[in-house]
């Protein structure tokens, strides 16, 4: 037996060290490394050298100057500031005459004052601020002139007109600003095929007015009669749906008087005074219109005399002319471009033959001169099956890649790049 008891020893000193062991704190019964003062004592060397530059780097960003410190003005002591500071103040806009119901209107461009500085690195900041303005109380800001907003659209641009005894008339405004311009109907711009349709002798009808401006898509153009009723509210309708519009003014026909197109028609008789006055008092009928567009004329159009100071006068109010395409004697283009007036012909008319299927292939004919022109305007008349027929064929067409635009955009402008 005593040759057993060495062995039992070690066990029981085995289980004491394991119980030991498990009973002490992590991490107690460890061997201590042996350290290495050296790589401790640069580590602390360089994290301390890390906190002084960080500790610098702050106070200079702290204390430097950023470069967009604004210059003060000079006073009669002090020099004039350097070349590379730019003060530019927009000049103060001029508030146009008062609405009808009182309230002044305010071009949405003024209103702000603009400052421009130099900074070192060469950036120019620009600083807006308010514009004190004259007179008390609110003020209507004009927003008619961005965009067409059919809640504005329908409001006329008051800086574009001016009061005469035969109406307010359209005028270009003191920016260079032109109704045509103005009122035109936007459009994409893109390089695609576009057609103008516009639908004429509105106002003449009130249910075919009504029923055109129900039925007919935006994008057409309309064209009130300047002989017609209720052009003012049949304007605001169709102008609040979207639709550009033109005004028709009544030209003599080589067959006047068998066939006359109403009171006021120009005729190559009368003196240039009588025929402007006519065209003036037609103008004064409604406002927001782009343009205008003969109704019949085929002699007075052919006529280069008494053309010539109608159409400077159309041009020169800011508007277009829209020759309907009838007369092959007119010298439409000829005196539109010397007197720098926007122009435009119309390629097909559509309702010769007052039946749906064939006013259809009429259009289908303007989309065949538009592929090949990459443009085409078409006109027709306000009748019922004008009205069907292109309200169902301006529907397809926005499917087979063709844009339907305001007869603005088709103009032959000298103004447009």
């Amino acid at each position: 037996m005593s040759g057993l008891t060495p062995f039992c020893c070690p066990d029981s000193e085995r289980e004491r060290r394991l119980n030991t062991d498990l009973h002490a704190p992590l991490g107690q019964n460890r061997k201590a490394s042996r350290e290495r003062p050296g790589i401790l004592r640069t580590g602390r060397v360089v994290a301390g050298l890390c906190l002084v530059l960080i500790g610098a780097s702050s106070l200079y960003t702290a204390f430097r100057g950023d470069g967009l410190d604004r210059q003060n003005p000079p006073t009669q002591d002090q020099p004039v500031p350097p070349s590379d500071t730019i003060q530019n103040q927009v000049p103060p806009q001029d508030q146009s005459a008062p609405a009808p119901s009182g309230m002044l209107i305010s071009d949405p461009r003024s209103g702000a004052n603009v400052e421009q500085m130099v900074t070192g690195d060469g950036s120019v900041v620009t600083k807006y601020s308010p514009r004190q303005r004259d007179g008390n109380g609110p003020v209507l800001v004009d927003a008619s002139q961005v965009g067409q907003d059919p809640r504005m659209a329908a409001i006329p641009n008051e800086a574009l007109l001016e009061e005469t005894p035969l109406g307010r008339l359209p005028i270009v405004g003191t920016d260079g600003r032109r109704p045509m311009d103005q009122y035109a109907r936007p459009w994409s711009g893109a390089h695609g095929t576009r057609i103008a349709i516009v639908v004429s002798g509105l106002g003449l009808s009130q249910t075919g007015t009504q029923r055109a401006i129900q039925q007919l898509p935006e994008e057409v153009t309309f064209a009130f009669a300047a002989s017609g009723n209720s052009l003012q509210r049949w304007m605001q309708e169709a102008r609040r749906g979207g639709h550009e519009i033109l005004l028709q003014v009544p030209f003599e026909p080589f067959d006047y008087p068998a066939n006359d197109p109403g009171p006021d028609t120009l005729l190559i008789s009368k003196p240039v005074a009588k025929n402007i006055e006519s065209l003036h008092r037609a103008m004064g009928e409604i406002t927001n219109y782009t343009g205008i567009m003969n109704y019949q004329g085929g002699r007075f159009l052919s006529d280069p005399n008494a053309m010539e100071p109608v159409m400077r006068d159309i041009g020169k109010r800011g508007l277009l002319f829209l020759d309907d395409g009838t007369s092959a004697q007119s010298k439409t283009a000829i005196i539109a471009k010397g007197t720098e007036l926007p122009y435009a012909f119309a390629d097909v008319q559509l309702d010769k033959q007052l039946d749906v299927n064939a006013i259809i292939q009429k259009l289908d004919e303007l989309e065949r001169v538009a592929r090949r022109n990459g443009q085409a305007i078409g006109v027709a008349a306000a009748f019922d099956e004008s009205i069907d027929a292109i309200a169902q064929w301006t529907e397809e067409a926005a499917m087979r890649g063709i844009e339907i635009v305001g007869v603005a955009a088709l103009t032959n402008d000298p103004k447009r790049p």
